[in-house]
């Protein structure tokens, strides 16, 4: 890091090939997450007819979920009405699942739509829900510029597929 007036500066050069557009392939993270949900290693929560949950593998919290349409669609416009009602059913059960094994004090839910907004996958739509709990940004997040994730995704994958079995 370089310390200029206060500035700090983390070089990360891995990141290139996303900010030059070389890593064009990365929209489609969600299809081969869905392609893998048989896995032992994936991530894939529940694969529904219109819409599956994911864990985020890059979580902003502990329990960071994504809805995402099965089909590849960029827009809410190009999504099916019936897609759309079937990832707000999808996100109230999550709401409620998340609520009785994590007990957070609040939930995010949100969209980024396109790379501006901060869609790191701008080319197929997906909602976020992130579990919030009073104090959870901290000293280590606000002094330290580090995130402190208590639980690996995969463990909250596991914790949370027996609620969308049967």
């Amino acid at each position: 890091m370089n310390e200029r007036a206060g500035l700090q500066t983390l070089f990360s050069p891995w990141r290139k090939a996303y900010v030059t557009g070389a890593a064009q392939d990365s929209d489609r993270v969600l299809c081969r997450s869905l392609a893998l949900a048989e896995s032992e290693d994936s991530l894939v929560v529940h694969a529904g007819p219109l819409n599956f949950i994911v864990m985020n593998l890059y979580p902003y919290n502990a329990s960071h979920l994504m809805v995402a349409t099965r089909r590849h669609v960029g827009s809410l416009g190009e999504a099916r009405p019936e897609e759309l009602a079937d990832m707000m059913r999808l996100a109230r059960r999550l709401e409620e699942v998340v609520g009785e094994v994590y007990r957070p004090d609040g939930i995010n839910l949100g969209m980024n739509l396109g790379r501006p907004a901060g869609a790191g996958v701008a080319d197929h739509i997906h909602l976020h829900l992130v579990p919030r709990w009073t104090g959870d940004t901290n000293f280590m997040t606000v002094a330290g510029g580090t995130r402190v994730i208590p639980e690996d995704p995969r463990e909250a994958c596991a914790r949370l597929r027996p609620y969308f079995q049967g």
